[in-house]
């Protein structure tokens, strides 16, 4: 917060300067106003894109470990294909209802897959569910 005010101040003095600058050819009637303008532009963008290097901040991406699916997990468990894009969807936050439309299915179609996986899964909630199956690596 202190850099950015810094910053605002940095930008009103130099527009204060340019402002005194134009008024310079009052006093120096040789030179024409819009040269000195001219020239207090030149030092402004100078001043800006030294101001600018100086003050850019590095962005640092950090990369996490890569979590694979645990498959002999999801054997262990006897999930079927369509039960683990069921619970994709799920962990995605799909109703029921969308995830029957995504995956061409009728709504108790959708239902039936999700209590056979509350069953396997041990749980009680579509939460729950989705908790479980991260913890276990089923997905990601």
């Amino acid at each position: 917060m202190l850099k950015t005010i810094f910053r605002f101040a940095l930008i009103v003095i130099a527009l204060l300067i340019l402002f005194q600058l134009s008024n310079a050819s009052v006093f120096v009637p040789s030179i024409s106003a819009d040269v000195i303008i001219g020239i207090g532009a030149i030092i402004l963008i100078g001043l800006g894109v030294y101001f600018g290097t100086t003050f850019r901040k590095e962005k640092i991406v950090e990369v996490g470990p890569i979590v694979e699916v645990d498959q002999q997990k999801i054997d262990q468990l006897g999930l079927s294909e369509r039960e683990l894009e069921v619970l994709q969807l799920i962990s995605d936050g799909l109703s029921n209802k969308q995830i029957g439309e995504t995956l061409f299915v009728s709504e108790s179609t959708v239902k039936t897959h999700v209590s056979n996986l509350f069953v396997k899964l041990d749980v009680k909630r579509r939460t729950q569910a989705v908790t479980q199956a991260k913890a276990w690596r089923i997905i990601v």
